[in-house]
């Protein structure tokens, strides 16, 4: 039977910015019938995906999905994200075809010029210290003062919730043994890494070429995130973990973390502000 789904083209898909941000799936398969991506779930439910309208799919423990699958989501400009159990940890994720390479070849250029990479660096610690004179400090100093910017944010809103703190505490592989509080802030991060990553790849720069972070798998999605993360992922964790009375529920903390970047415009936000720090 001859399919009657239609490639859609660059031009007829929404613009990042206005994408509905992340889903996250597990127990399930996604796969294509003859009109739209579907999932079918462990229960046998069937959900029909308009991947053209999603910027990013976060696939869980338990899931597979088909080749026709992938090759749809790709054509929509829509990232396929691998993480662990209630997007705790963060695997892999694919690649979105791009229109050229002209983003990355500019990201390139900053990234292996030490005074222009320096400059981005600036421009991103503006934003956090919209106030300070940045212009004679070096990285390490400024990535001392984001260090106590952080740790200060923590013991913020740890009094302004009554929520008990200590430090954060994340093991790899053993997110069990974290409280409540860094539970919520991982599942945060994570998600966050994962639409972030969507906007990247989709603009055409590469999320392995940072400014900041260094030696790690995604600096440059490192670098975006920590623009976001007070508003996103620190005080979401301390008042939810007030809100679920010191409990983990993955349902409730996953629809407040979309909420939370809808109503805040993270995408829309994301795109004019990498166009700034890059000067593209």
């Amino acid at each position: 039977m001859k399919r009657i789904f239609l490639k859609v083209s660059r031009e007829l898909l929404p613009q990042i910015k206005d994408k509905y941000p992340f889903i996250y799936l597990e127990h399930g398969r996604l796969e294509v019938d003859d009109s739209s991506v579907k999932w079918i779930s462990s229960e046998n439910i069937v959900v029909h995906l308009p991947v053209a309208t999603i910027n990013s799919i976060l696939l869980g423990p338990g899931t597979s999905v088909t080749h026709e699958a992938v090759k749809v989501i790709a054509s929509c400009n829509c990232l396929l994200s691998w993480v662990g159990a209630d997007s705790l940890l963060y695997y892999a994720s694919g690649v979105s075809p791009t229109a050229n390479t002209y983003n990355l070849k500019k990201q390139i250029t900053l990234a292996t010029n030490s005074r222009k990479k320096l400059e981005v660096a600036r421009r991103m610690y503006k934003y956090r210290f919209p106030d300070v004179d940045l212009s004679n400090k070096s990285l390490a100093e400024m990535m001392g003062l984001e260090g106590i910017r952080v740790r200060t944010m923590y013991t913020t809103y740890s009094k302004i919730y009554d929520v008990h703190w200590e430090r954060r505490n994340y093991i790899p592989g053993n997110i069990g043994y974290s409280d409540t509080t860094n539970k919520i802030l991982t599942c945060c991060n994570a998600a966050l890494y994962g639409i972030l990553l969507s906007v990247v790849h989709a603009m055409g720069f590469s999320p392995k070429i940072g400014f900041i972070h260094s030696g790690c798998p995604l600096p440059f999605i490192y670098d975006l995130a920590d623009l976001y993360k007070e508003e996103t992922s620190i005080e979401p964790a301390f008042r939810l973990t007030r809100e679920l009375n010191y409990t983990y529920n993955k349902d409730y903390v996953a629809e407040s973390f979309a909420k939370i970047v809808v109503e805040n415009s993270i995408l829309e936000r994301a795109v004019k502000d990498i166009y700034t720090i890059m000067e593209v």
